[in-house]
């Protein structure tokens, strides 16, 4: 694992593309985003959907978990390794129990199977660009607090 603490407030997921982004900087009609697999830099105008993983929460029956707290069960599950399921093909019932394991009171009527796949893709990629130690923020300690308490 890398030194680097990642701050998910740059990771970026933006509506069209499968792969994530580094924010990179501004522009006078909206961002330049770096893609984190291929390294690619990529301008972004403003009526691009752009959603920074800080922001993502998960539907649980109680709350709304930060995607990085989910992630980080994913990581701990797989011992920081990568998720060695086809993401694309996998049966449904799977990937449910899969969900069901990390995250045993995740919302059955709202996170669709459409969003467990990405958020097991999203992990692969972090995981497989060595992004997976993160910079701790609020909501994800309160949610780490109110857990092990």
């Amino acid at each position: 694992m890398s030194e680097k603490k990642i701050d998910l407030k740059k990771i970026l997921s933006i509506s069209g593309h499968s792969s994530l982004f580094a924010f990179v900087g501004k522009t006078k009609n909206g961002i330049i985003a770096e893609n984190i697999n291929d390294k690619k830099r990529t301008a972004f105008g403003e009526s691009a959907k752009v959603s920074a993983l800080s922001d993502i929460s998960v539907f649980t029956t109680k709350e709304e978990l930060p995607l990085s707290v989910l992630i980080e069960k994913i990581k701990e599950k797989e011992n920081c390794n990568a998720i060695n399921i086809e993401i694309k093909k996998v049966d449904t019932e799977i990937l449910k129990k899969y969900f069901e394991e990390i995250l045993p009171d995740y919302d059955r009527d709202r996170l669709y199977v459409s969003h467990m796949k990405k958020i097991l893709d999203w992990y692969n990629q972090l995981q497989s660009n060595d992004m997976l130690d993160f910079e701790k923020d609020d909501k994800a300690e309160n949610a780490n607090t109110e857990k092990t308490e």
